[in-house]
Order: C-alpha cells, then sequence, then structure tokens
C-alpha cells in the first residue's frame, strides 16, 4: 500500500498536515534542477492530480521554501529550503496561534526526549547572530 492507495476493502488514508508539502520539498531536492510540476507529479507517483500539485507548489513558493521562474508557457521549480525548513515554519506557525507563548515553549521543552532536550539546549548556547561580544 502506498500513502495515496486506500487499505483492501477500507478508504484511503488521510494525510497528516503538511505531509504533501513536505513530500513535494522532498521530490524537488531530488532534482539535477529546476523542474516542472508535472515532473513532480510524475515523482510522487502520477496519484496526485496536476492541479494539487501546483497548488502544494503555490503554498511552498508563499512560504519561500522554493522558488519559480518562467519557462516557455509554464514555470519550472527550484527548492530554496529544505524539510526541515519547511517543519520550522509549521512550528513556528503553531506557536504564533498561541496567546501564552511562554506556556507552550516550557511544554514542549519538558516533553522532549532526553536526548532532543540535550540538542535543544546546545542550539540555545550558540550566541545568535545579534549577541555581541563580550562587554569590556
Amino acid at each position: 500500500m502506498t500513502p495515496q492507495t486506500a487499505p483492501e476493502g477500507g478508504r484511503a488514508r488521510r494525510r497528516g498536515q503538511g505531509e504533501l508539502e513536505g513530500q513535494v520539498l522532498g521530490a524537488l531536492r531530488e532534482a539535477d534542477g529546476p523542474v516542472t510540476a508535472a515532473w513532480v507529479q510524475q515523482r510522487l507517483g502520477g496519484d496526485l492530480a496536476y492541479t494539487t500539485v501546483v497548488t502544494i507548489l503555490t503554498r511552498l513558493l508563499a512560504k519561500d521554501v522554493v522558488a519559480r521562474e518562467r519557462h516557455g508557457r509554464s514555470f519550472v521549480w527550484t527548492p530554496t529550503a529544505d524539510v526541515a525548513r519547511l517543519a520550522a515554519l509549521r512550528m513556528r506557525r503553531l506557536l504564533d496561534g498561541e496567546r501564552d507563548r511562554e506556556a507552550v515553549l516550557a511544554s514542549f521543552v519538558t516533553a522532549l526526549p532526553p536526548g532532543d532536550e540535550q540538542v535543544l539546549r546546545a542550539l540555545l548556547d550558540i550566541p545568535g547572530p545579534d549577541a555581541g561580544g563580550p562587554e569590556d
């Protein structure tokens, strides 16, 4: 069973939020250069409608994770970010929708497995782009 097909005697499973975007972006990253929506459609197995692929690409363009360039009467697409960046954008959008950001972040960190928490703490120890040097 592929992600797009129905289990025997059942309905097709519903994709998770953002799953198609991740698949489309992943296909673009596998390409040797700019590709058409038809190429992406074929790369994903051809089960998606062409218009669905174009819609996903347009959404990714709005999120600034792909670029498009006119090529004849259509467009060719290239990735400008990876799947990790797309996941980070989804996380940020969810956080932006909450009133108590501190509580959400605290809950997120306390729910992390120890290894993930260590990675996050190490990343937070890295000075940010606007961090100054030591005070004299």
